[in-house]
């Protein structure tokens, strides 16, 4: 599929260990292309290697791309089809490089075996928009626009558990330990679950607005939650006590993750930039520019290479159909 380095590079920014060369700065980083959907893609996703990337696409298609970290060799994909409806949100099994799982409108999900493309389904009772894997990889929950939520055994594919919500429930995650189940919510709370004890949960005051994403920190330390108020918090996880706010953005926040090291976190919305900060100063010191609003950002888990997806169009107003990976050397 083709691919194309953007001409434009970041803008502002500090040094940081950006890109696949330590000590890189981030200023001199550059942002690649990559063409294969049809419409617009929803989610992106790194394997746990870090050397594929998964891409889910409102054209009912997830794709999976080859990506060498350190931009050389030719980009190889893999077309995963039979969804029948928009594939919302994708994620890897943290334990295996070529088991993806995703989340679709027409009520099922999807695991798939990303080397022959062969997949087994579970059909469940709603359009599922949320989709995140527990840590040991023995468990799945899905999330739909019904307010359910769904924990399935991966082993047997059979549901585990299901709670139905009176209020709107957005993006979930698991810590690393596997006990608590973290929900952001439209109310403006997050709710901490112990053990899937969902009618007992801690309840967060975290935002004067809904609370539409999550990230967890990958050296276990922090959280960070996304909201319509247009700011990033960031959280303590062991104390659950909100230690600061990323303030960059003007528009509610739709995605939010960490670096490999949880030193950068990076941040969008409908604001023409991705914001990336560092997370012990609080600090901005990069910004990626953007030609539309930004629906997922997720960095590579071995390397300093973000990939991130929006409501990008065309010169016909088509959707367009492409993801971008910022994080490359120029010369690659």
């Amino acid at each position: 599929m083709e691919k194309r380095e953007e001409e434009r590079k970041g803008s502002g920014g500090a040094a940081g260990t950006g890109g696949s060369t330590p000590g890189a700065n981030l200023r001199d980083l550059v942002s690649r292309e990559y063409y294969g959907h049809k419409k617009k893609v929803h989610s992106v996703a790194w394997n746990c290697l870090g050397t594929k990337l998964a891409s889910g696409s409102i054209d009912h298609t997830a794709r999976v791309w080859s990506i060498d970290p350190h931009g050389h060799s030719k980009v190889k994909d893999i077309e995963l089809k039979g969804h029948t409806d928009s594939v919302d949100q994708l994620c890897w099994d943290p334990n295996h490089p070529d088991t993806v799982a995703t989340a679709a409108a027409d009520k099922s999900i999807r695991l798939w075996d990303a080397r022959s493309g062969k997949c087994q389904v579970v059909e469940l009772s709603g359009e599922n928009i949320n989709i995140t894997y527990k840590h040991d990889g023995t468990q799945i929950a899905v999330g739909n626009k019904e307010d359910e939520l769904t924990i399935l055994d991966v082993r047997t594919l059979k549901v585990a558990k299901k709670h139905k919500s009176t209020y709107e429930v957005n993006e979930i995650a698991w810590n690393k330990a596997g006990d608590l189940f973290f929900i952001t919510t439209g109310l403006g709370h997050v709710e901490v679950v112990k053990d899937l004890e969902f009618l007992k949960p801690c309840k967060l005051n975290a935002h004067t607005a809904g609370c539409y994403c999550i990230a967890m920190d990958p050296v276990d330390r922090y959280f960070a939650v996304g909201s319509a108020d247009s700011l990033v918090s960031l959280w303590n996880v062991k104390e659950l006590l909100c230690i600061r706010t990323f303030t960059k953005l003007e528009w509610p926040v739709r995605t939010v993750g960490f670096n490999h090291t949880g030193e950068f976190i990076a941040y969008a919305s409908e604001d023409p930039f991705i914001d990336i900060a560092n997370v012990e100063t609080g600090r901005s010191i990069h910004q990626i520019p953007c030609k539309a609003a930004m629906n997922s950002v997720e960095w590579n888990p071995k390397y300093n290479l973000l990939a991130y997806a929006g409501d990008d169009k065309n010169k016909y107003m088509a959707d367009e159909g492409v993801f971008r990976i910022f994080g490359f050397e120029t010369h690659n």
